[in-house]
């Protein structure tokens, strides 16, 4: 009995020094396991005497039971122990504020924030989007919006040329969205009501200019257009745009082939250094140019001029983007600069809209 009081105060105070789950199962394999210490004095009840065993045997199984209920509370212990560890470890501080997902990190560039405004203004006006390739034909670039041949901009200094193909014809990368206002009416009757957004190209760089650059026309065809509707679409346009009460425009008479009477629009704005303030003060800055459209585009496109008219407008997105928001060069619109685009650029979510403001 010496013998088991002494083994039993041992592999107890083997089992609580145990400092893992790891030592502490090689313990219990060593005490309880096949071949283990315990085990093996269990194999010698077989052999005792009636007697011996009635003494013998509620000894050795006490000192099972009390081996194999040190090991599990141990166990219990060092996983708690564990448990209280990893949560200590991988503990978050909820007053912390929470992380910037990528949602909120992403940011929109001005000249897609800028379509998505034009986009809201006119769809409440009744305008759709229409879209067309960036590579057209000389017709619908130049011939059929009433470009005679040899005028200036199909020259080499403006347009950029593709190779001729086996006709001897060229293509063109597009020096305006206008050919998607070929594309309309002819594809479609009036009424028609359409902006056109879109990427054009021409032979020119330096601070206000880039050889690929962003336009937006506008057009409509109907019985009764007139310069009367244009000057209010385009005033609504401009108020809702740069987000003023008022504005003042100036009509000046100008020349477009594909317009005829045609005027250049400027606006009222004040001038404080670089900055430009819309609706107010007593200068004038040119922001897009219009007219009525001319009777020979109308029969290019099988309409009658004595039937439908209709007027059309157009502008630089880079630059009213540029008026609205401050940014001083055109270049960096395209410099690809993660630095400018985390300063200009918009929340990808905060869309704009006339109901929740255009710039959120």
């Amino acid at each position: 009995m010496t013998d088991l009081a002494t083994l039993e105060r041992d592999l107890l105070a083997q089992v609580d020094a145990a400092p893992d789950e790891g030592a502490l199962e090689a313990l219990r394999v060593a005490a309880l396991g096949k071949k283990g210490s315990v085990s093996e004095l269990l194999k010698t009840l077989g052999r005792m005497t009636p007697d011996e065993r009635k003494v013998q045997g509620p000894a050795i199984n006490g000192l099972r039971d009390a081996v194999q209920g040190a090991i599990s509370a141990r166990r219990d212990g060092l996983a708690e122990a564990a448990l209280d560890a990893r949560l200590a470890s991988e503990r978050v501080d909820v007053t912390l504020p929470v992380r910037p997902g990528p949602e909120t990190r992403g940011r929109i560039h001005p000249i897609s924030q800028v379509i998505d405004e034009l986009t809201a203004i006119f769809a409440d006006m009744g305008f759709r989007v229409a879209e067309g390739p960036d590579i057209e034909t000389d017709e619908l670039n130049f011939t059929a919006l009433n470009f005679p041949v040899g005028h200036p901009a199909r020259e080499m200094h403006d347009t950029f040329f593709l190779p001729p193909n086996g006709l001897g014809q060229r293509k063109v990368l597009r020096t305006h969205t206008s050919p998607v206002q070929i594309r309309t009416m002819r594809s479609e009757p009036p009424p028609i009501r359409v902006i056109i957004p879109g990427r054009t190209y021409r032979h020119d760089s330096d601070q206000t200019h880039t050889p690929m650059f962003h336009q937006v026309e506008g057009l409509v065809i109907d019985r009764t257009a007139n310069i009367a509707n244009m000057r209010w679409v385009l005033e609504e346009f401009c108020k809702a745009f740069f987000e003023v009460e008022e504005v003042k425009m100036r009509f000046r008479p100008s020349f477009f082939p594909f317009t005829e009477p045609s005027a250049e629009v400027d606006i009222q704005c004040r001038r404080s250094g670089d900055e430009i303030r819309f609706g107010e003060g007593d200068d004038w800055l040119e922001i897009l140019g219009c007219g009525m459209v001319h009777p020979n585009v109308l029969r290019n496109c099988g309409l009658d001029p004595d039937v439908v008219q209709g007027f059309a407008w157009g502008m630089g997105i880079d630059r009213i983007a540029m008026l609205k928001y401050g940014m001083p060069d055109l270049r960096a619109f395209f410099d690809a600069d993660v630095r400018w685009l985390d300063h200009y650029g918009f929340r990808p979510l905060d869309l704009p809209s006339l109901l929740g403001g255009l710039t959120g």
